[in-house]
């Protein structure tokens, strides 16, 4: 069974930081690219930062020098820690996973950037 379950969400002043948590069930973890996306209100979700099961990173331009994408397989969790946080990045973040083809969600942590 494949279970991802965010953390770390909340209310947090433009400038301000907040380091998010997917723990994923360990059969999946391993070897795998993890994730994270983002949806506003009234948008699509969109890909935020990757990292493949070997540790190599991407990022979306609009968080590039803002965000870190990391992993540590030991405790089958990927981070995003997320620096110089804008009014824009305000949205629902989620955990993704590929599984022979199929991708996993986990719930959703709300991110709130405002004064």
């Amino acid at each position: 069974q494949v279970q991802l379950v965010e953390s770390g969400g909340g209310v947090v002043q433009p400038g301000g930081s907040l380091r998010l948590s997917c723990a994923a069930s360990g059969s999946i973890f391993s070897g795998r690219a993890m994730g994270w996306y983002r949806q506003a209100p009234g948008k699509q979700r969109e890909l935020v930062a990757q990292v493949s099961g070997i540790g190599i990173t991407l990022y979306a331009d609009f968080v590039k020098g803002r965000f870190t994408i990391s992993r540590d397989n030991a405790r089958n969790t990927v981070y995003l820690q997320m620096n110089s946080l804008k009014p824009e990045d305000t949205a629902v973040y989620f955990c993704n996973v590929v599984v022979t083809g199929t991708h996993y969600w986990g719930q959703g942590t709300q991110v709130t950037v405002s004064s």
